[in-house]
């Protein structure tokens, strides 16, 4: 029988961690991270990583394995994920994938398609021609291009759309068709899904607490020792928290408004994050955060049905 998988989505500030964390040491696993900010070191306060005394419970994967200014793709991620998982299995250890970043599940679990290589100069274009034109532009493209794939991509996520429009001019083909003709997806491995749901205003609590607490533990003053060894260029810089905190940097916020607004954006990330979660297949949706006792048990319950 092929060993089992246990994958834990869910959106941010659900206790993923926690989660993942209490499996780990009853079923005798490893945590693989599947977040987009935890792969870089020096980014701490503004990325919930799991602390260095909760690392030391368990080992952890894909936590400070790139520097700032070295941008991970989804197939990069995918390629490094699934070493680690062959790692883990060949140990037999229980391998948790958990984490909020939908793309890089999707990649690890579902493969990608066989799409062009990135194009930095057109990406530069299509940002400058989406800062002059204005907001929604890149999806009005994109709709001339390729209804499908616009019709599956949100009209503000500008990284999606600027590779959906990459796709289509560089090899002259619809992303929609290159995302029919099939995906490299995970062998060798059983994959149980099993999702976190909390109540949005209970998470809403939350993600407004941690906001208030990253920028009181001093993200302000992270964010400018990256900038003074990185510039502030880095698409890592572009995440929730981190943005906010460079603007205040340049005086362009008020730490006040920054935190504000940091709250106020991932807030709208969990939202995203729970319609695009709710799209994957077969996941046994949990009702509650993950340090909830009654969450716990039915995770251990599944996973113990699928030994």
């Amino acid at each position: 029988m092929e060993p089992l998988l246990v994958a834990l989505p869910g959106p941010t500030g659900s206790g993923k961690t926690a989660l993942s964390l209490r499996l780990a040491q009853r079923f005798g696993g490893e945590i693989v991270s599947c977040d987009s900010v935890a792969v870089y070191r020096e980014m701490e306060l503004g990325t919930a990583k799991p602390t260095a005394a909760e690392r030391r419970l368990v080992p952890h994967h894909l936590i400070d394995v790139l520097p700032p200014d070295h941008f991970c793709t989804a197939g990069d991620y995918s390629r490094m994920a699934r070493e680690a998982l062959a790692e883990i299995a060949a140990r037999g250890r229980l391998p948790i994938v958990t984490g909020g970043t939908g793309l890089y599940l999707r990649a690890l679990l579902d493969g990608l398609f066989a799409g062009p290589q990135r194009s930095e100069e057109l990406r530069a274009r299509l940002r400058r021609s989406a800062e002059r034109r204005g907001s929604g532009w890149l999806h009005r493209v994109l709709e001339r291009v390729d209804r499908g794939a616009a019709d599956r991509i949100h009209k503000n996520d500008e990284p999606k759309l600027i590779r959906a429009i990459e796709v289509c001019l560089t090899t002259r083909q619809p992303l929609s068709e290159a995302w029919a003709a099939g995906r490299d997806a995970l062998k060798g491995f059983r994959i149980l899904r099993i999702g976190l749901d909390p109540p949005r205003a209970l998470l809403y609590e939350r993600l407004d607490a941690r906001a208030q607490a990253m920028f009181r533990a001093g993200l302000v003053e992270e964010m400018r020792g990256l900038m003074a060894c990185y510039g502030e260029s880095p698409r890592a810089f572009d995440s929730l928290g981190y943005r906010q905190a460079r603007a205040v940097i340049r005086e362009e916020m008020s730490e006040a408004a920054a935190t504000a607004a940091t709250a106020q954006g991932h807030r709208n990330y969990s939202k995203r994050q729970m319609t695009w979660f709710r799209r994957e297949p077969e996941v046994h949706w949990l009702r509650g955060f993950g340090d909830d006792a009654a969450v716990v048990e039915q995770a251990i319950a599944l996973i113990e049905g699928n030994l």
